[in-house]
């Protein structure tokens, strides 16, 4: 009998008001069972809110530095349990242990950078236009905060948003995918362990009813989603009409460029761990392959050779490289692509099915794949995929490749492969995107650095590094008149010009 979870609500452990629950299952063996979790409704968004509030004041008058030796003690309980969180991690939402303990390393780095910026948080001290006046600016949290994140990186992506968030003294309601409850209970698990105040953090799990009701609840300040531009969207709808504070992470169409001088060896490992690292499961991963014409042939046919070389299985078994898509939807998500490629008059170099193992048919696993002959405007060229499947588009110029590259909803993440300096630099500019890797793949961001997107996959905020403590915070302007008298600023106090 799986295990029985519930929500995390002001200190307590708790069943949903439903009364009902959901199965969460292993990707790469859908008769293993994770546990059974709350499929919990408003209710419950309710009771977390509320216990946000009352946790605030307490929460935000903490001394930020103290704050900060909490997150410091979490930081360390993730360091304490990696592998074990790892292991589960990669039984519920399959990526290999290589990654999956990348995962919650970045969860520990995110934690120590928000425990040392509590002691940043910044503002400015201004002359003022009269005498005898001091002006300055300082930070102030937000208050409840809702948020809502995906399934692939189910403790890292989450840390982003609630460590920065609480080291600015507000209060949360987390809402992890239903795909993976379990990371999220166990995430909750540590906080506690840590010795988070009740309240402070509060978990609710569940399906969209319970992300609607979050961002609708009159007494939510502030919303941090990440997941698909077409819920993030909707998200940014009621958000506006609400007046809420929002951030948004969404989807992307990330490009890799490879010019005629790049090295093609390191082009090679790039676009492997790009385009098949977390069966191509990433925001960021690479999907569009864009090759100078001078060296296309000769790098398709590198990468198919090493794409045999890649092992599909269940990520907790060793030399396992690629794991399975998430759900039996995504899988047919990505089968659906097999057919709409060719319609369009794209070549399928290799992979496109199923793989051909006994072993692999309790999962959801698909092949490596890569097309070629694709054009900007087919669909290969501008859908978001979510699965291991790369597409070539050729190119005769600089130029040319940084247009291709551009014509996209999205603008996430982008890379070039270069020896040339000069294009290094312009690409820097050129290219629309929220990050720009030179000679690196499109993946792998950096917890102290911010990270998000542009057109299609942002509305402008930033996750990480210094940028998300100024969507967590708001600024205030202090203004201290010791002059004795009134002084009357915004008034035509110049002296007249000669």
């Amino acid at each position: 009998m799986a295990d029985l979870f519930q929500n995390y609500i002001d200190g307590t452990w708790q069943a949903a008001a439903t009364g009902k629950t959901f199965a969460s299952r292993n990707p790469a063996s859908f008769q293993d069972v994770v546990g059974h979790f709350p499929a919990s409704g408003p209710a419950d968004v309710d009771d977390a809110v509320a216990a946000a509030q009352r946790a605030f004041d307490g929460w935000s008058s903490t001394p930020a530095p103290e704050r900060g030796r909490i997150l410091k003690r979490i930081g360390d309980l993730l360091l304490a349990r990696k592998d074990d969180l790892a292991d589960a991690m990669t039984r519920e939402m399959g990526k290999p242990l290589s990654e999956t303990r990348g995962d919650v390393q970045e969860a520990i780095d995110t934690a120590y950078y928000a425990a040392s910026e509590t002691r940043r948080l910044f503002g400015h001290t201004v002359p003022s236009e009269l005498p005898d006046k001091f002006n300055m600016s300082i930070r102030r949290p937000v208050g409840v905060c809702g948020i809502i994140t995906a399934w692939n990186f189910p403790v890292a992506v989450p840390t982003w948003k609630i460590f920065p968030a609480i080291a600015s003294g507000n209060t949360v309601v987390f809402k992890p995918s239903e795909e993976s409850p379990h990371c999220g209970a166990l995430l909750l698990q540590v906080f506690a362990d840590a010795g988070l105040p009740a309240g402070v953090v509060n978990l609710v799990q569940g399906d969209g009813t319970v992300g609607g009701a979050l961002v609708e609840h009159p007494s939510v300040d502030a919303i941090s989603f990440t997941g698909s531009t077409e819920v993030g969207t909707k998200i940014g709808e009621t958000c506006g009409r609400l007046n809420k504070k929002l951030s948004l992470e969404m989807g992307g169409k990330n490009p890799m460029i490879v010019m005629e001088d790049a090295d093609l060896d390191l082009a090679l490992e790039g676009v492997l761990w790009g385009a098949y690292g977390t069966t191509g499961q990433r925001c960021t991963a690479t999907s569009r392959l864009i090759v100078h014409e001078d060296v296309h042939d000769k790098l398709v046919s590198r990468i198919q050779e090493a794409a045999e070389d890649l092992t599909l299985g269940d990520g907790r078994e060793d030399g396992v490289d690629v794991g399975p898509l998430i759900n039996e939807d995504a899988l047919k998500k990505v089968q659906s692509y097999m057919e709409i490629g060719p319609d369009e008059g794209a070549t399928l170099v290799f992979g496109g099915d199923t793989p051909d193992d006994p072993t692999l048919d309790d999962g959801y696993f698909f092949q490596p794949t890569l097309f070629t002959d694709v054009t900007p405007n087919m669909r290969l060229a501008q859908e978001e995929i979510f699965g291991p499947v790369l597409s070539v588009l050729t190119v005769s110029s600089y130029e040319e490749a940084v247009e291709v590259a551009n014509n996209t909803d999205y603008g996430l993440s982008s890379s070039i492969y270069t020896e040339n300096v000069r294009n290094a630099f312009r690409a820097m500019h050129d290219l629309e995107a929220g990050i720009t890797y030179v000679n690196g793949p499109t993946i792998g961001a950096e917890a102290h650095m911010p990270f998000g997107g542009v057109k299609g996959t942002g509305n402008g905020h930033r996750d990480g590094g210094w940028e998300v403590f100024d969507f967590y915070t708001e600024t205030k302007t202090v203004y201290v008149d010791y002059s004795g008298q009134l002084q009357k600023a915004q008034m035509d106090n110049a002296p007249d010009a000669e």
